[in-house]
């Protein structure tokens, strides 16, 4: 019997869920059986031996409903094995340097403490002005951000192949 496997995704504009997909697709690919939702059409942990979960970075901050699912689900999610990513820098840099200290925000420090993920990431994301309010693009020129996308698909592949091992 394969070990079942939920990555959970929480994104704005799609570059997260496009990682979670890759990362879905990589684990598919050792064997194991593999659902991906998005974490506010998400009802049920407890068929699930092992969770991936996945949040975009906006303006530095989990999306909302990541940061609540992750609180409210922690004495769960402690039960099971957790991998954790985070996707939103956009640079050359390496994206857990990046973030150090800041891979997820303070508020859910207690939420960490109870799951005990065994990994917790950074991954590159994508700027797409295309998609970006008015606002946005105001905050993003301010703030001098790279625009483009980010992502190195080797590298989330190769952390992906490590949750399975």
């Amino acid at each position: 019997m394969s070990e079942k496997i939920l990555v959970v995704y929480a994104t704005k504009y799609g570059a997260t869920a496009e990682i979670a997909e890759k990362i879905a697709g990589v684990l598919k690919e050792t064997g194991a059986t593999v659902d991906m939702k998005d974490v506010r059409n998400l009802d049920n942990l407890s068929e699930y031996e092992t969770v991936v979960l996945g949040s975009a970075l906006y303006m530095g901050f989990w999306r909302k409903e990541m940061a609540r699912f992750v609180k409210k689900q922690a004495a769960e999610l402690a039960q099971k094995k957790v991998w954790i990513f985070v996707s939103g820098t956009t640079n050359e840099g390496d994206p857990v340097k990046d973030l150090e200290g800041r891979i997820y925000p303070p508020n859910l420090q207690p939420a960490m403490d109870v799951i005990k993920p065994v990994d917790v990431t950074a991954f590159h994301g994508a700027i797409d002005l295309a998609k970006l309010s008015g606002f946005e693009k105001w905050i993003i020129k301010k703030v001098n951000a790279p625009i483009g996308d980010f992502r190195d698909w080797d590298m989330i592949m190769a952390w992906a192949k490590t949750i399975i091992q």
